[in-house]
């Protein structure tokens, strides 16, 4: 087995993908979306969905962004936390 330091370094470690919400209000909300999607491709002409689902992912990869950023603010701030630990700094 590869050392955590070998699995990051080759890539293999890919939280974001590995991570599924167990609040039980998760799937039912998927399920909500995915619902509220077919209704609008069934209200929306073709070139209008497709301008929404661009919109939407316009807005996922914003949402990606902001996430990623809380992950590296996250991982900064736990590792601030485990170096003054480590210092024994009051």
């Amino acid at each position: 087995m590869k050392s955590f330091l070998e699995e990051l370094y080759y890539g293999n470690l890919k939280p974001s993908e590995q991570i599924v919400s167990d609040d039980p209000r998760y799937r039912p909300l998927n399920q909500q979306i995915s619902e509220m999607m077919q209704m609008w491709r069934q209200k929306l002409s073709e070139e209008d969905f497709r301008q929404l689902e661009a919109m939407l992912d316009l807005q996922g990869e914003s949402n990606s962004m902001h996430n990623m950023a809380t992950f590296v603010q996250g991982f900064k701030l736990g590792a601030s936390m485990m170096i003054e630990v480590l210092q024994g700094k009051e």
